[in-house]
């Protein structure tokens, strides 16, 4: 036990120091990505905020201006990464398993098809990240009925998302992934809003939002939106 405890704290004591910027409301579903994705890997790191309603990210003087001017930014040894699906997979690497968690698949296929899918809810489903903004997720918010536009979106979400988990598993491959959290909290857009999502998507996105990692970051969120 005692050399175990011994190794515990070395790993401590060589992590790098990584800081994570955040919106200040805590209301990016891209830095809940990185956030969730951190405290997974079991990663001491600390938050910082920017003020994006001000413009304090278009400033010269900001940590992330240099690079995409949005949030999240990883900051890591002198190393700055934008865009949360670049951070996630270079946390991966560079935390690697099994000596880390892991937060992708094993399996080179489904390791593909979870990037895959982080890829297209970042890119695409316009209609229901504009008109179902994560107020609605993080502070409870209620909207009103979707376009002719969100409906097709909303039923391209739900048909693609019913099809991913077609075998009826609790998570998209098996064990648990990243991509598991970024597709439940699209689902949450709707089914938080009170849209119609079949029980089965509901239950899924119910089940990824009480993982503890997840759960403390809607604590944050929380918090600002009082």
């Amino acid at each position: 036990m005692l050399s175990k405890n011994r190794a515990a704290d070395e790993d401590v004591m060589n992590q790098p120091v990584i800081t994570l910027w955040s919106d200040a409301n805590f209301f990016s579903p891209y830095v809940m990505s990185v956030y969730v994705a951190l405290a997974e890997k079991g990663l001491s790191f600390t938050l910082k905020t920017v003020d994006l309603d001000g413009g304090e990210h278009l400033k010269p003087q900001w940590q992330g201006y240099d690079l995409t001017r949005r949030v999240p930014v990883l900051e890591l040894d002198g190393f700055a990464l934008s865009e949360s699906s670049a951070i996630d997979e270079y946390l991966e690497d560079r935390f690697a398993p099994p000596e880390w968690e892991r937060i992708y698949p094993h399996d080179l296929q489904k390791r593909a098809r979870a990037r895959q899918i982080q890829a297209w809810l970042r890119s695409d489903l316009v209609p229901i990240r504009v008109e179902r903004s994560t107020d609605v997720v993080f502070a409870g918010v209620k909207k009103p009925a979707l376009s002719a536009e969100g409906v097709d979106s909303a039923q391209k979400l739900i048909e693609t998302a019913a099809s991913l988990l077609a075998h009826g598993n609790p998570n998209l491959f098996g064990e648990w992934c990243i991509a598991d959290t970024d597709l439940a909290l699209m689902l949450n857009r709707l089914i938080l809003n009170g849209d119609e999502v079949p029980q089965m998507l509901v239950d899924y996105a119910a089940f990824q939002w009480q993982r503890a990692s997840v759960q403390r970051y809607v604590a944050l969120s929380a918090k600002r939106a009082g």
